[in-house]
This record gives C-alpha cells, structure tokens and sequence, in this order.
C-alpha cells in the first residue's frame, strides 16, 4: 500500500472564508439512530471520512437500505429497533474506535451473534471500559485476553437498565450504554464524573425517544420507538480546530470558519486558546438538527502558556494535538495533566506528539497523564504521525512558523476525519504538498 506524506514549506498564512467537513460524531450517530429508526432520516452535510463510511458498511452488512453519501447527503432507511439481520461475517470498522464502542451497546440485545473488529490500531486499543458496564447490563461479550477486540457479542441477551456511575469521562461509553438502554427492560442511567459530549442524547430525543440529560446525569428509558427525521450535520470543531490554530499562530492571518458545531461539551479548545490570548470571535449562533452552530472568526495573535484548567480536559480532548502546536508557539510553558484518555487514542497522542515537536526543536516533556510544552522556534525537520490522522494535521499546520520544511510522514488516516484536508488548507495559504511513495 502507497504511503502518503506531507511536505510542508515554512512559513505563510491562513486567509479565507470556508466550510469545515461534518462533525464527525454527529454522522456516526445519524447513520445508527436512523438505521434503528422507523421511516427515512435524511442528512446534509454528512462527513465522507473513512471512519463514519466504516458505520455506514457495518449497518448495510446488516440489511439497512442507505442512499448515499454522495456530496454530503445521506438517507437511510430504518427498519426499527429490531429490524436488523445477521450480518454475513465480522464488521470490520477500521481505524473507528467510535463505531466499535457504540455498535458495542447497540448489538448487545439483537438475536445474532456478531463480531467487530478493525485494523491493527483498533486492535490495540481497550474495550473493557465498554464492555464491562454492558456486562452488567446482562449482554455477554468476549475480548481478547488483553481486553481489546475482536469483539464477539452473544445475541438472544435479555437486558436490564442500569444506574451506572463512569469512574471515567467517556462520552463513547455513555452512548454505548444509552444505546443499549434502548432495548433494556426499565431505566438505564449513566452518571458522569465530568462533562461529555451530548451528542447522543440530543439525537435521540430529536428522534423521539425518552431520554432525560443534564446536571451530568443522562437516562433513557428501553422500549422506545424512534421516528426517522432530517438532520443537518455542522462542520466538525475537532477539525476546524486546526485551521484555528493555524490562523492563531500564523502572523497575517484572518481565517472565518462557517456552519462550526459549538456543543458546549465540544468547546473546551475554544476556552483554552482563548485563554492563551487567541482572537476567535463566535458569530451568528444559531442551531441546526438539535445542535448549536456558528461562524468561526479568528485573527493572529500573540499567546502565551498556561496551564490547562482539568475541567476543560474532557471538552477538548479530541483536540490537544492541534492545542500543543499553540503551545510550542506561545511564550512560556503550557501544562496539561489529568488527559491520561491521550494515552489510548489512535495513538498514544502524548509520546507521539511529544516526538513530533521534539523532532523540530520544541522542548516538549511527556508526563504520565499530560505534557508540558515550553514555546520556542520551530526549526522544521522530519516527523512521524504514527498513523495518526489528528497528529499529522497538528504538525502540518506547525510548518506556519517553522524555519524550514516540515515533512509529515505516513498521513493516510487523515482521511478518516478530514478528506481534502491538504488541498483545502493549501486555498487557504498553506504550502503543503501531498506525497505518494
């Protein structure tokens, strides 16, 4: 398999006024609501990344009839809580830990077996974490010895709700567990240590089902029916955030980023770059399908480090790559602990991104729950992103103030999350180049 890289000249700057793809989080949950749905749900602005078509398979491989994505619209024909088949084989959903996790909860009460598994990388990463409570659910799932998948589920389970308290934050296994609330006899409950985010349970009361959420407590009550709708997607604040940094670091940028989802439970990259000095304004708030929405406006401005308050860990911690580029180039340190969550990511996000800065000058120190990043001169250099569509970004747009070329290799997986990610940014002024070995 070719193998891409991107080459990134130093210097530039981010102008413009563009559309971000759909948040991703928000396409896996449209495809997996409407699937178990009655009636069609349509959606715009449908992400075509890697990892919600990896959710889109999964769900064909089990009799659902989908329409689609072409030009970010998608419609999906639901066949109700308890109309999915047997799929034919294991689904394999690739590099998608979201996909997994969930359809974990999900298929946990159906009358077939199934198997999910992924490429290497979702091998690696740990299940029990959702496993388990759905275990307490009564579902019964088998892992490898190491708690990762394959994941075999046993059909034919009767379940019951549960009151769960999460001894982590974790919005996948939230969801995992709502889902599965879905086909539970009684209340299924799920008390967080800290805020999530709310993406499943906004779409499931938008679908019609009997969810209550809120003052970090989210329940559903089993045996709902949902009713197919229209969505609309917003762009994906994990991805804009990026663009955001890149316009923030970049001197003589001005960069508007229409259309961005700003879930209060997603925005925690927003209160830290603010807080490091960043010129982001949010205009024309609005909402679209049960999510708040806005324009993006951000300016280059001078920053400087801080140290990341723990209540906004959970808000941000999809986007802490794209945040340590900030941080290499703010004035004085940046610290963030209580993100040990990093360490099982699609890579171990705090080595690989401490690598990667080290790699171009940047003194960047791991800890075993966080990093301290102190700002200096990016001298360019050659970086791995580990596979990891997320530090290949962050490292990419770190090129803005290098003093010589970046070069980014092994940048495939972007596409899972961001497809068109390098001829977009090069509209807007960064001098990248895709290279195929």
């Amino acid at each position: 398999m070719a193998r891409i890289d991107y080459r990134v000249a130093p210097g530039g700057r981010l102008r413009g006024s563009v559309e971000v793809p759909g948040d991703k989080s928000v396409s896996h949950r449209v495809v997996m609501l409407g699937a178990i749905a009655e009636g069609t749900t349509e959606a715009e602005g449908f992400l075509e990344g890697e990892d919600a078509l990896a959710t889109v398979a999964a769900f064909r491989a089990m009799g659902v009839e989908i329409e689609g994505p072409r030009e970010g619209c998608i419609r999906v024909h639901g066949v109700g809580l308890h109309g999915l088949r047997p799929p034919e084989g294991p689904l394999d959903l690739g590099n998608s830990g979201t996909s997994m996790r969930l359809l974990a909860g999900l298929l946990a009460a159906q009358p077939f077996d199934t198997v999910l598994t992924g490429d290497a990388s979702l091998r690696r990463r740990p299940m029990r974490r959702v496993t388990q409570p759905l275990q307490l659910m009564g579902a019964r799932i088998e892992t490898t010895p190491e708690g990762t998948a394959p994941l075999v589920i046993r059909g034919r389970r009767r379940l019951a709700g549960i009151h769960y308290p999460m001894p982590v934050a974790s919005a996948q296994v939230k969801s995992a567990l709502l889902l599965a609330g879905l086909y539970a006899e009684g209340r299924t409950c799920v008390v967080e240590p800290a805020p999530t985010r709310d993406h499943t349970e906004r779409m499931l009361a938008a679908f019609g089902a009997p969810v209550r959420f809120g003052d970090g407590t989210a329940c559903v009550e089993g045996g709902a029916r949902l009713r197919g709708r229209r969505v609309l997607v917003p762009g994906d604040l994990s991805s804009a955030a990026f663009l955001l940094v890149g316009a923030t670091i970049a001197p003589g940028s001005e960069l508007e980023l229409r259309g961005v989802g700003v879930n209060p439970t997603r925005t925690g990259v927003l209160h830290i770059l603010r807080a490091m000095g960043a010129e982001i304004e949010v205009l024309d708030p609005r909402e679209a399908g049960g999510e708040p929405v806005a324009d993006l406006r951000v300016r280059h401005a001078p920053l400087r480090g801080i140290e990341i308050p723990p209540e906004w860990v959970p808000l941000a911690i999809d986007e802490f790559p794209a945040v340590f580029v900030a941080a290499a180039c703010a004035e004085g340190e940046t610290v963030l602990r209580g993100a040990a969550e990093l360490r099982v990511k699609e890579s171990d996000r705090i080595a690989a991104m401490a690598e990667a800065l080290q790699g171009v000058g940047i003194e960047a120190r791991p800890l075993p729950d966080g990093i301290v990043v102190r700002g200096g001169r990016i001298r360019g250099g050659s970086v791995w992103s580990h596979g990891d569509h997320r530090v290949a970004m962050a490292m990419a747009v770190a090129a803005l103030r290098a003093e010589g070329t970046v070069l980014v290799r092994d940048c495939a997986a972007v596409a899972t999350s961001f497809p068109g990610f390098a001829e977009l940014a090069a509209r807007l002024g960064l001098g990248i180049e895709t290279v195929v070995r």
